[in-house]
C-alpha cells in the first residue's frame, strides 16, 4: 500500500475504534450490530486489515451513519474548500472500487461523492446503508448497472437516478471500460 492509503487506513482505524468507545460498545457489541466478526473489527481498529467496502457500510450502519460520513469523520477537517488534493480517497482492496470525498466538511446535509468502479467489479450495499440518508447517481462515464431491490437499471453517460425507498443495492460495471459517477448524498 502507499503512505496516503496507509494513513486512511489508520485515520479509518482510529475513527471506527473512537466511535464504538463513545457509544460505550464492546467489540462484541460492534460485532453483534454490524455483522462484522470480533476478531475483523478487531485487526480493522488495529490497522492490520484494509476493510472492503462491505464491512465498512456494515460497521457505518451500526453507528447509523453512511458510508461517506464514516469516511469523510475520519479523514476531512473545517474549511468550505476542499482542494482536490486535499480530497480523501479511498480503493476497496477488494474490488478496486475508488471513492472521492468531494464535499468539505459542513454542517450542511449534502455529501458528493465520486466514484470509479472498474469494469467487471461489482460492490454491494445492504438496505440498511440506505436508511437515513437519500441519493443520486449520475453516471459520467461507462455503463452501469445499478441494482435496487428487484430492479435493474442499465444505465448510460449522463444518465442520474434518484434512488427509492431502501433496498438491498448493488454497483456493478458491466465493461469494457470502468463506470464513473457521482453520488448526490442528502442524510435525512
Amino acid at each position: 500500500m502507499s503512505d496516503i492509503e496507509n494513513e486512511i487506513v489508520d485515520a479509518l482505524a482510529a475513527r471506527i475504534h473512537a466511535d464504538r468507545i463513545a457509544r460505550g460498545w464492546s467489540l462484541g457489541d460492534l460485532a453483534d450490530r454490524s455483522g462484522v466478526s470480533k476478531a475483523m473489527l478487531s485487526a480493522i481498529e488495529r490497522g492490520k486489515a484494509s476493510p472492503t467496502a462491505t464491512l465498512l457500510v456494515r460497521i457505518a450502519s451500526a453507528y447509523g451513519m453512511t458510508l461517506s460520513s464514516l469516511i469523510a469523520r475520519a479523514e476531512l477537517h473545517s474549511g468550505g474548500l476542499l482542494r482536490r488534493a486535499d480530497q480523501p480517497v479511498w480503493r476497496d482492496p477488494q474490488t478496486g472500487y475508488v471513492r472521492r470525498h468531494l464535499s468539505p466538511a459542513t454542517d450542511m446535509p449534502l455529501e458528493l461523492i465520486h466514484v470509479e468502479l472498474p469494469a467487471g467489479a461489482t460492490v454491494e450495499f445492504p438496505a440498511a446503508s440506505y436508511a437515513f440518508i437519500r441519493q443520486q447517481i449520475w453516471l459520467i462515464a461507462g455503463r452501469l448497472h445499478f441494482t435496487e431491490g428487484s430492479v435493474v437499471h442499465a444505465m448510460e453517460p449522463g444518465d442520474c437516478l434518484a434512488l427509492g425507498a431502501p433496498a438491498d443495492c448493488s454497483f456493478h460495471a458491466p465493461g469494457p471500460q470502468a463506470a464513473v459517477y457521482a453520488v448526490a448524498v442528502v442524510r435525512n
